[in-house]
Formats: structure tokens, sequence, C-alpha cells
């Protein structure tokens, strides 16, 4: 599954906020957004792709989930926000290497091929991790040590980053080969971006089996490196992702890129980022895993970075002249992406709203960001009760549709959703200064529920006003469209 994610400290933060996004870019996954309830959360779970059953604890938290809508593939749960305040999104494809994988293989399931055999279960993947982790931790870390310890007794079949955020942190998880794993704490004034490529490149091995206050592996990973020979690191440093990690040529039309853009947009100043004496081109292999922002950071870029398409350089898909390059590379904003979640937890609100969860269905480029408050007993029907039938009656297929019509006619739809973009971005940002100053006089948890209803009120009228827009715009340029001026 090919993702975006974008990590954001709370030094890097507007409002010293802990922030983890991602595109979750899947094969066009029709999406909802949804509260598990502890008595709705099984005991005995059995994964679609590893076959494998796992009995879990007896004491979940109440969570949120984007589960996909069609279950024959499994949960895919995507991303989500606990009772406690603790975010998690999950996962991040990532490469790895062949030295990696034939040291430490991942763990496929194997079908019996004779009656004499017996299936052979797989380990835990994308379609699991939300849901074994995020309804037993209180904190970021605790996400790490819990995946940490399914990772090393069932073990994965593909490689994954994996974020967690709370309050005070975020942690950032990458699996290595089939059972080893290594974690980091993301630094509270950085900007960490990851485009499908395994991403840290510095690791504080002394603080890893020492204080542990920001860096966590495998207790064998040492010996694991220097048993197979694993370190392509010269000079005396070590950066995980020339051990772990990948440079092909795909990496450089399909991954660096987006970094590239990101780092671009994050750092405009602190390197160079075009011409021929650029610090980094969209295919160096070394752009750095974070960034200090050169300016705060708030929801609002985020987002914007989340739907990029190499706007102001010559890559542009949407240009309307062929610069030689136009759509060379894989935008960060892309048609097939089923839902981008940010998880926001912030510092000055009340416990039980310092949670806010910001959803966009469809492709980001085109589609409306909407802040929602996880901690409630259930979602607005708008985003919750999703068919795999179209349907104007919820956000997933509403965004859905705005952006398949506007990608047609975009130079005649850009205004109209930047205006839809913006409308639902503000009047989100209203609604939660206004039932954020209720629950504080209150505490009556009660408000979120209804905070979310008129939210999604207002996501479905602008919506419906934006389809309607586009859907003009693109009749009109339909190509059996002819004029006959008759006098």
């Amino acid at each position: 599954m090919s993702c975006t994610t974008l990590l954001i400290g709370k030094k890097a933060a507007n409002d010293n906020s802990t922030m983890i996004a991602r595109t979750d870019d899947g094969r066009f996954d029709v999406k909802k957004l949804i509260v598990v309830e502890p008595k709705d959360q099984k005991r005995m779970y059995t994964s679609a792709a590893g076959h494998l059953t796992i009995t879990l604890p007896d004491n979940p938290m109440r969570y949120t989930a984007c589960p996909n809508v069609d279950p024959k593939d499994g949960v895919w749960a995507a991303t989500g926000i606990n009772a406690a305040n603790v975010g998690m999104t999950a996962t991040e494809t990532i490469t790895s290497n062949p030295r990696v994988l034939a040291a430490d293989p991942l763990v496929t399931y194997r079908k019996a091929m004779t009656k004499r055999e017996k299936d052979v279960p797989g380990g835990i993947g994308e379609e699991d991790i939300v849901v074994l982790v995020l309804p037993y931790i209180r904190t970021a870390r605790e996400g790490v040590l819990r995946l940490a310890a399914l990772l090393e007794q069932y073990g994965t079949y593909e490689s994954n980053g994996i974020a967690f955020n709370d309050e005070n942190e975020i942690w950032w998880m990458e699996t290595i080969g089939g059972h080893h794993w290594m974690a980091k704490r993301v630094p509270d004034d950085v900007a960490v971006v990851m485009p499908n490529q395994f991403g840290m490149d510095s690791f504080d091995f002394d603080d890893a089996f020492g204080k542990q206050e920001a860096h966590l592996c495998s207790n064998d990973l040492r010996e694991f490196i220097e048993t197979y020979h694993l370190d392509c690191n010269r000079g005396g440093t070590f950066n995980p992702r020339l051990v772990f990690g990948s440079h092909s040529d795909q990496d450089h039309v399909y991954n660096t890129p987006r970094a590239w853009f990101m780092g671009r947009y994050l750092a405009p100043r602190t390197y160079r980022w075009d011409g021929p004496d650029a610090d980094f081109t969209p295919e160096s292999d070394d752009i750095p895993w974070s960034f200090v922002p050169e300016r705060k950071i708030a929801v609002e870029e985020v987002k914007e970075l989340l739907s990029a398409n190499y706007q102001g350089t010559p890559f542009n898909p949407y240009l309307n002249h062929d610069t030689g390059v136009r759509g060379k590379y894989r935008s960060i904003g892309i048609n097939r992406t089923g839902v981008t979640s940010i998880c926001q937890i912030r510092p000055d609100a009340p416990d039980c709203c310092k949670g806010l969860e910001w959803i966009c269905f469809g492709s980001t480029t085109f589609d409306a960001l909407l802040p929602v408050y996880p901690n409630v007993k259930k979602m607005p029907r708008y985003l919750s009760e999703v068919a795999l039938e179209a349907s104007t009656e919820n956000f997933y297929w509403a965004s859905r549709l705005i952006g398949a019509l506007a990608d047609h006619s975009y130079n005649q739809c850009a205004q109209i959703v930047t205006r839809y973009q913006n409308a639902v971005i503000t009047e989100g940002r209203k609604l939660v200064l206004e039932y954020d100053k209720k629950l504080k006089e209150t505490g009556d948890p009660k408000l979120m529920e209804k905070a979310n209803d008129k939210l999604c009120t207002m996501a479905k009228k602008e919506s419906d006003k934006a389809l309607t827009a586009v859907l003009h715009e693109s009749s009109v340029t339909m190509k059996n469209g002819y004029n006959r001026a008759d006098n």
C-alpha cells in the first residue's frame, strides 16, 4: 500500500500540538470513519491476509478507525485516536533490500499443498496493526513497545513504517525484515517526511541500549547487522537507510521526488533545491528524514503538502504546456487515495477533547479536510454509514465524485475546489473553537457528538454545493459539446 506520511513535532507546530498525518493510497478502497467501543473489540482476532489468529487483551479502550467498507480482505483500520488521546497511523509501506530480507525473511502465509501438510500462518501487516495495538496503549512509546512484542512473536509479511503520537511525543517505528524493528522519538522541533522508503537516516545505539530516551530497537539488532554484514556505512557514522533501505531507479521516480518536494516546502532557504548547484534533486537518495521548518506548521500546511502535485515545478502533471518532464514523478496527491487523516493531539484542550481527527476522503488534491472529535460513542452517519455504491449522502462518495469530475476539467474547476476546501476547513475551525470553549466551561462530553453532527451538516452542504459546480463545469467541457450560432 503506497502512502505518504508527514509528522510534525510540537515545537514545529503553530499551536504546540503533535500531528501525525498520512495518505492511505490503496486501490480506490471505499472507506468510512467509525468508533469501536470496548464491547465491539474482538478478543480473538484472525487476519485475512496472514490467516493468523491472535488472542487480544481483555481491557481495550474506545478508539476510532477508518476501515474498508468491504470486509473481504480484512479490516485495514488505517488510523485512529483512542480514549487516552493517543493517535496512530499504520502503515507507510517502506522499502528494504535483499540482504535484509534474506537474513530475516518476511513471514508469509503458506497454504498446504497436500492433505498431510497444514497451512502455515503468515505474520501481521497493515491490515491488522491498528486493531492489534491502538485500543491497548496510553502513550506513543507504549505503542512502539506493544507492536514490537507482536512483531517479535508473530513476524510480519511486509515492510512498514508506523507513527504514534500523544500530547508530548511522536514516535516513528520501522520494521526490518520479518521480525526486527527500530523506533525513534521525533525531535520536537522538526517535521518528518516519509515517501514509501525506509526513512531514518541516523540512530543512536548507545541510547537504544542505554537510557532509551529517544531510540528503541530489537534486542539483537547490533548482532543481526554484524552477523549478516549489513552495514554499508563508512567514516564511523551509522545511517540506517544505507543498511536496511533501498536506492533503486524506481525509488527515484516513485519515492524520492515526494521527499524532495516536501523538503523544498518546509526548508526552502536552508538548502538549494533547484538548478545545477542544488543540494538535493528529486532523485537524491540522501534527502534528510527530518527538517526544522522555516516557519511553524499548521493543519492547513499539512493538508497542502499531502495534496501536492509538484506545483511551481516543471513536473506538475496539470501544467497546460509540455515541459518534457511533466508528470514524470509520482504525485503526493494521487487519484487512488482512500482516506487521509491528521491525528492531532492538542495540549491546551480539555482532556476529553485533546484529540482532534482531521479526515479527508478520496484524492487530497481535490477534496476537503474535516475536523471531528474522536472521543465519542459514535460518528455521524455522513462519515460512518458508507456503502460500496456511490451516493451523495456520505462524505466519502461525495469527495470521490468531486475529485473525479474536477480532475477532467482542472483549469475550470480549480477555483471551485479551492473555495470548497477553504470553506470546509474555515467553518470546521469555527465550530471547533466554539465547542472547545463550551467543553472547557461545562465538561459535558455529549457536546462532542453535537459538534460532530454540526460539522457533518456543514460538510454536506459545502460538498453538495461544490459537486453541483464542478458537475456543471465538467459538463460544459464534454467532448461531444457543439455550439451552433443561429440568427
